[in-house]
């Protein structure tokens, strides 16, 4: 860590907040793997979301400019999504992330063993 970083002055709480939730990180990992997508193809790559919840949540990431939202003027009416390019920054933040769980459900499970039991007659 950094040895500017005041606890007192912590933006931690301020870049979780853009992006964290049950259903944040995983549609800006959609967009980071499959790059732009129709609203639809979004709900497709999250079957277990609301359309209201995916709605309200890409208005959100659009109001942090995490995302950029194109409507084309056509019917049916088409809608893209994409990451910014200050949406792309967080790629390396989400990799770590993404690890740091990995790591985190291993050391979770290896809590989870029985303890060794030292054997008296050894």
């Amino acid at each position: 860590m950094k040895n500017e970083m005041n606890p007192h002055q912590c933006q931690v709480v301020t870049a979780l907040n853009t992006f964290v939730g049950k259903w944040k990180p995983i549609i800006l990992l959609n967009l980071f793997v499959n790059g732009t997508l129709r609203f639809n193809e979004l709900r497709k790559q999250i079957p277990d979301i609301k359309q209201r919840m995916l709605t309200l949540h890409l208005r959100e990431l659009e109001e942090q400019d995490l995302i950029k939202r194109v409507v084309y003027a056509q019917v049916p009416p088409k809608v893209e999504y994409s990451l910014t390019e200050y949406g792309k920054t967080l790629g390396p933040l989400m990799n770590a992330l993404h690890e740091w769980g990995e790591n985190h459900l291993k050391h979770l499970e290896t809590m989870k063993s029985p303890p060794l039991i030292k054997d008296p007659n050894s």
